[in-house]
């Protein structure tokens, strides 16, 4: 009972979260001088990097509103000068930086440079220390479980005894049976780093506050990282067989080589396009909802419509935390299947 109840405590104060994220940005009752409620902008800003973390607003004496946020490191390379400063240079957009010849300005989440240069932004962004963080966390989960094997303890206790089954899973369930007993353990290193990575940071978003909220499954450019990974370790361990599949399909006649040769091609490249459009649409979709629902309450103008909003959120949140979990088994899966067909080795007769 005590652990239901502490669950429920949890995930509620997610949902508060959710809803003082959107409540602090003044998306209340708006008055005749302000613009309605746009749910999709305000959805989007909430998915989307950001060059800072946004704590929350609060209202002076004179009415004003003044956000608070923790800034983040801007590093951008521009024709090259290097130029290093805090996001809190800009204000929240409203000023511009000038660094030596160069002016920057700050143009709905992204760095402009006025002078018509494109820098290389460099920044460490919502995303990036959101992905600092996750290796800092699995360093130190590892490292501590690591040094109590390394100790000589047989039986796992404490953290050990929460990752000892979820590393045998990765082995004994996804790597295993996909690759097999011979080549798991090559690849099984690979495998476990990118199922532990996705799922901790897929938790890591599920936090609407700071060190969390970064939506880093939820960015196209991480996936797609990902994905070539995959392939590229894929194509690279391919044997004779997997290759002779590609350029020299068995039992296809010669002269339609010219046609199944591009078309086994594009399934090379559809593999990875199906693996970070999968983890991107996936992760996105479950944000988008959370935020939608939460909208309701400033759509409608009515605290009557809390209820069935907390509600449908905190049951949002639940199923987020499987989904966390189950993305990063899909992808570790279909990962160890493509390398599994790329190194299988087959009888020739």
């Amino acid at each position: 009972m005590k652990t239901v109840l502490k669950t429920f405590l949890l995930f509620a104060t997610f949902t508060l979260g959710n809803l003082s994220l959107f409540a602090s940005e003044g998306h209340g009752e708006e008055s005749h001088d302000e613009k309605p409620f746009d749910a999709v902008e305000v959805i989007m800003h909430h998915i989307a990097d950001a060059h800072e973390f946004h704590i929350l607003d609060y209202t002076d004496d004179h009415g004003v509103e003044h956000p608070v946020s923790m800034p983040l490191p801007v590093i951008l390379f521009t024709e090259g000068s290097l130029d290093v400063f805090m996001s809190s240079e800009f204000d929240h957009g409203h000023a511009d930086v000038v660094k030596g010849n160069h002016t920057y300005r700050l143009d709905h989440g992204h760095i402009v440079e006025l002078s018509g240069l494109h820098p290389i932004d460099l920044s460490i962004t919502k995303n990036v220390f959101s992905m600092f963080l996750s290796m800092v966390i699995l360093l130190i989960i590892f490292l501590s479980v690591g040094k109590g094997y390394r100790k000589g303890n047989t039986v796992p206790t404490g953290l050990a005894s929460f990752m000892e089954p979820l590393v045998l899973f990765v082995r004994d369930d996804i790597a295993v049976p996909n690759i097999g007993e011979k080549k798991a353990d090559k690849f099984l290193p690979y495998l476990l780093t990118v199922f532990f990575f996705i799922w901790v940071n897929n938790l890591l978003g599920l936090i609407p506050f700071f060190p969390g909220s970064a939506n880093m499954s939820g960015n196209i450019a991480f996936t797609f990282t990902l994905a070539i990974l995959t392939f590229i370790i894929t194509n690279v361990n391919g044997n004779k067989d997997y290759w002779k599949h590609v350029f020299a399909t068995p039992g296809v006649p010669l002269w339609l080589s010219p046609i199944m040769i591009p078309v086994e091609l594009m399934g090379l490249i559809a593999k990875p396009v199906a693996l970070f459009i999968r983890l991107f649409a996936n992760i996105t979709a479950g944000h988008i909802i959370i935020l939608s629902l939460v909208s309701l309450i400033f759509i409608f103008k009515t605290i009557a419509i809390a209820p069935v909003s907390v509600g449908f959120v905190l049951f949002m949140n639940v199923l987020e935390l499987f989904v966390a979990a189950l993305q990063a088994y899909i992808f570790t899966l279909l990962s160890s299947l493509f390398i599994g067909a790329a190194v299988a080795e087959h009888d020739h007769h």
